[in-house]
């Protein structure tokens, strides 16, 4: 299914007045963003992707917690802030939201606003499907659910990509994606509920 494929399917469900939420949702690695991006491209004015990565705690709150070096772990959101970013966009026009900068490792607030025209929103992050408290008190906020599959070694091709692009040298990113982003892969994919609509990709 490509992107152009996704925003037909969107825009013949998003019937009726209020905005129409779309969970985009897979492990890390699997290009939610980037398919994000595309499919808001692709939907055209009146679409905003809202990602869960402005969640993020800080690192001096996760270095307090013992965390820092599980960052990207379920526990490491602020999972509550999150949700109630998810219930204010169902009940009000102008809502500011929070966006994480890789290169700064840190989440701005107030980053972007989505307004009363933006009435598409492709929410995308690892958790979103996570049938975990508290992340299954999400479920009801969503119109419609988007899983990418993504083959293990491909993930892992991808993110060391990924962390070479930011700086890590091959043995540094070797030693995280063992030690987090593999854990949280596999956490995510056997954890997750089922989804409305899986997008499988090599």
């Amino acid at each position: 299914m490509t992107p152009q494929d996704l925003a037909r399917e969107i825009k013949a469900r998003a019937v009726g007045p209020g905005r129409f939420l779309t969970a985009l949702a897979g492990p890390p690695g699997s290009g939610k963003s980037t398919l994000a991006a595309d499919l808001v491209r692709a939907l055209g004015p009146g679409a905003k992707a809202v990602p869960m990565d402005g969640f993020h705690f800080d690192d001096r709150v996760l270095i307090a917690r013992g965390a820092r070096d599980r960052k990207g772990a379920p526990d490491t959101f602020d999972v509550q802030g999150f949700l109630h970013l998810l219930r204010r966009l169902r009940a009000e026009d102008e809502v500011a939201i929070p966006l994480f900068d890789r290169d700064l490792e840190i989440s701005r607030a107030g980053a972007e606003i989505i307004t009363a025209a933006d009435r598409l929103l492709v929410v995308e992050g690892n958790y979103l499907l996570l049938n975990e408290a508290p992340w299954t008190e999400a479920a009801p906020l969503f119109d419609l659910t988007v899983w990418i599959e993504v083959p293990e070694a491909e993930l892992d091709r991808r993110l060391l990509a990924r962390w070479a692009h930011h700086g890590k040298t091959p043995a540094q990113a070797r030693a995280w994606i063992d030690g987090n982003d593999l854990p949280n892969i596999r956490r995510v994919q056997r954890q997750s509920r089922p989804a409305d609509l899986v997008i499988s990709q090599t």
